[in-house]
């Protein structure tokens, strides 16, 4: 099962009549930073954030677009870096921030850089599903184990972050349907049922008819879904706003638009980092900086993880149009309500490189694919539009823990599953730099099981593309 759309092919599919014409995709791209502002109006930054300043919710022409929030405007920029901190950690996205977080409550002094603004990356274009049951695909035994621990974390984690915030991350506990929505679709998700039961999972096989009774809005002949009950979601851009003030408010600094150019080394072992606006000391370094990983590493040290461009859009969702109360999987997209009234469908999966880019082509499949499970996206108008780029290691699994350098950390490689996997990579982190030790659940996904592998591999990731 497939849940995020491959476009290779669709691109030269010629485009029925639908609400989303030409006219209408042209328009809605050509309108899409200016969706940033809405955001904007609804929160207040943390007292001592050094989160963005003057228009960091604007996007550069050209870039991508998407309505996620991007920094705290009425804040004022860092004006100089710390000069010491107990760790250094690079990328202020959902992992970042949460391992840093969880280091700053247990006292340390921490620092967080991030080249762009915070949740810039990946983060703040996911969707925010927790899905450890539908995301899971044969022989990936040890990261459904770290996938379900990680779920199970999930309440912890949101009363920690809620309460400290003072934010609602809109965890929303519906579950996830996954839908056959053809005869010749059914015997696929059938297997992935069996896959299922084999592994221990909590979901319910359920008959056409019932899958109407759950979600009336659905076209009438869906023929079968899979019920994933302990898949729930949260709201990325209220987890990323979210974090940024819990993360101040626990003493750490974020230093934004600062980017870092090297690990500083001294005598073998990790000092600190060299950024564009100077040098930081620090005895441990935690990179967490997504597909912008290999950026950042010592000369002879290779982590094989690649950018996986996604994009996705939103559309509006009315009382007249109605929406769906659980997230929704087909084998061609994805459906996310979310509490805003936003209903995100996404996501393609494309061997892009860096390239950013929104086509045409891929928000006509990603509507097309909505129109055929749920025909009310037909009369919602559309929101935003965005790209991503997903940080993804050979075997899709994250990279965690410590590396051939003393001092340096990797918590990155989380492919689809950042949101899912953070309060499990966060705990994982805290507990490896603070006692010392990666917990059980942690331990096999450490830089050393590529072996060979990850310097065989440099140059066919040095560019992003997975030959």
């Amino acid at each position: 099962m497939q849940a995020d759309l491959p476009v290779t092919g669709l691109i030269g599919n010629k485009p029925a009549k639908s609400p989303a014409s030409q006219g209408a995709l042209a328009a809605m791209v050509s309108s899409r930073n200016d969706r940033l502002a809405a955001f904007d109006a609804r929160r207040q930054p943390p007292r001592s954030s050094a989160c963005g300043g003057g228009d960091n919710h604007r996007l550069p022409a050209g870039g991508a677009g998407h309505d996620q929030p991007v920094g705290y405007p009425s804040s004022a920029p860092e004006l100089a870096i710390p000069a010491a901190v107990d760790v250094a950690v690079v990328g202020a996205g959902v992992i970042g921030l949460s391992i840093a977080w969880r280091l700053a409550l247990r006292g340390l002094s921490v620092a967080v850089f991030e080249r762009a603004t915070a949740g810039a990356g990946a983060s703040l274009a996911a969707t925010g599903m927790l899905a450890a049951a539908a995301e899971h695909e044969p022989g990936c035994h040890d990261l459904l184990t770290l996938a379900l621990e990680s779920q199970r974390q999930w309440p912890q984690l949101r009363a920690a972050l809620e309460a400290q915030s003072g934010y609602d991350i809109d965890f929303r506990e519906g579950g996830t349907l996954v839908v056959a929505l053809a005869r010749d679709e059914v015997e696929r998700l059938r297997f992935r049922h069996e896959l299922h039961k084999r592994c221990g999972l909590d979901t319910r096989w359920l008959s056409g008819p019932e899958v109407r009774d759950m979600e009336p809005g659905l076209r009438p002949s869906v023929a079968a879904g899979l019920y994933c009950a302990d898949d729930h979601q949260v709201d990325p851009r209220q987890v990323m706003a979210a974090l940024c003030t819990a993360y101040t408010a626990a003493g750490g600094r974020l230093v934004e638009r600062c980017a870092v150019s090297a690990v500083d080394l001294e005598g073998g072992r990790v000092a600190g980092l060299i950024t564009a606006m100077g040098r930081c000391r620090a005895s441990t370094v935690v990179l967490t900086a997504g597909a912008g990983t290999g950026n950042a590493l010592p000369p002879g040290l290779t982590v094989p993880v690649r950018p996986l461009k996604g994009q996705s859009l939103a559309v509006r969702t009315t009382p007249e149009t109605g929406t769906l109360a659980h997230i929704v999987w087909t084998e061609q997209i994805h459906m996310a309500p979310k509490g805003d009234g936003r209903l995100i469908i996404g996501a393609t999966v494309e061997e892009r490189g860096f390239d950013e880019a929104i086509t045409a082509g891929a928000l006509y499949a990603l509507l097309e694919g909505a129109r055929r499970a749920f025909p009310a996206v037909e009369e919602m108008a559309m929101d935003a539009v965005w790209t991503g780029l997903r940080p993804s290691s050979i075997d899709d699994a994250p990279i965690l823990g410590e590396t051939s350098i003393p001092g340096l950390v990797l918590a990155t490689g989380h492919h689809r599953n950042g949101y899912l996997l953070t309060p499990a990579t966060a705990f994982a982190m805290e507990a490896l730099i603070v006692d010392g030790a990666l917990p059980v659940v942690a331990r096999p996904f450490g830089l050393d099981r590529f072996g060979y592998a990850a310097s065989h591999r440099e140059t066919e990731y040095a560019d992003g593309i997975d030959r």
